[in-house]
């Protein structure tokens, strides 16, 4: 089992060329990779995606990568002195004007727009994608050892809260039973009370038959127990299972909401709504299995 949360990053370099990349995931339905490149580092994108795509099934991931030089002395800078000599002897024309001394210097006018520009070589496209593909392999596995980290802390607390489940589940079975017992009976104190004499057994038989009928919850618990026990099969299965127990949960759900209003009696009904809680706190960790 995988946690969708995770964290990586790599570092690749080689032939004066090195790649940083960093990659965080979070839950979501589907795999959805948030990819921002610089105009220049556009061609990474496909190599990305397929690599990402290759290793992760669901989750929101955002990939940060930075392109550099690993030779400072790759780069050359170029000035262009007759535009530097333009602004110079402009700056000289309008200090003459307003009667001012010329406080013009050489490293004024580097930073004047134009005079220096910085000239790098032309990137290899080709040897920077296998640098990519080199530090991304490298947070994969960093992420994907974070992720299954974090999903077998997931697994126990999953395991918790499906005891829980399974323990009010049987607490219901075993009290449903009671539940028509003490109908009869009340039933029958109620008639003592008013004093109804020659009660016909047939029809209080029916009246009590019927009320089993409306309060019966045996399927119902029968169901539950069924995906109870399949839920406890995905907490040891490998792969993309969090979509299987999303779709168990709201199963469990419907047939706990069912027990509830089937029951017509005060004990279920606080066990059912114990059961639920449980099945809520299922269903917010089960969010975030990938």
């Amino acid at each position: 089992m995988r946690s969708m949360t995770g964290y990586g990053m790599g570092r690749a370099r080689g032939e004066g060329w090195e790649v940083s990349l960093e990659l965080k995931t979070v839950n979501h339905r589907f795999l959805d990779l948030g990819l921002r490149l610089p105009r220049n580092l556009v061609f990474l994108e496909q190599t990305v995606r397929d690599q990402v795509s290759g290793r992760i099934r669901r989750g929101h991931a955002d990939v940060f990568i930075t392109v550099g030089r690993t030779e400072a002395s790759a780069r050359e800078v170029k000035t262009d002195e007759p535009l530097a000599l333009a602004y110079a002897a402009a700056a000289k024309q309008l200090a003459a004007a307003a009667g001012l001394a010329n406080p013009m210097t050489a490293v004024d006018l580097m930073g004047l727009e134009g005079v220096v520009t910085l000239d790098e070589p032309e990137m290899d496209q080709q040897q920077v994608a296998a640098l990519c593909a080199e530090a991304l392999g490298q947070a994969l596995d960093h992420l994907l050892a974070m992720r299954e980290a974090e999903g077998e802390l997931l697994r126990e607390d999953l395991r918790t809260h499906l005891d829980a489940a399974a323990m009010l589940r049987e607490q219901i079975r075993e009290r449903a039973p009671g539940v028509i017992d003490e109908y009869k009976a009340r039933l029958e104190g109620r008639l003592a009370q008013l004093g109804a004499e020659g009660v016909d057994p047939q029809r209080l038989a029916q009246e009590v038959a019927l009320m089993a009928d409306r309060c019966a919850i045996d399927e119902e618990v029968q169901r539950l127990g069924s995906h109870i026990h399949q839920m406890r099969q995905y907490l040891d299965a490998e792969g993309e299972i969090g979509k299987k127990m999303d779709f168990l949960i709201q199963e469990m759900n419907r047939e706990a909401n069912t027990i509830g209003s089937k029951a017509s009696d005060a004990a279920i009904a606080q066990m059912v709504v114990n059961l639920k809680s449980e099945i809520e706190k299922l269903r917010e960790q089960i969010q975030n299995v990938e």
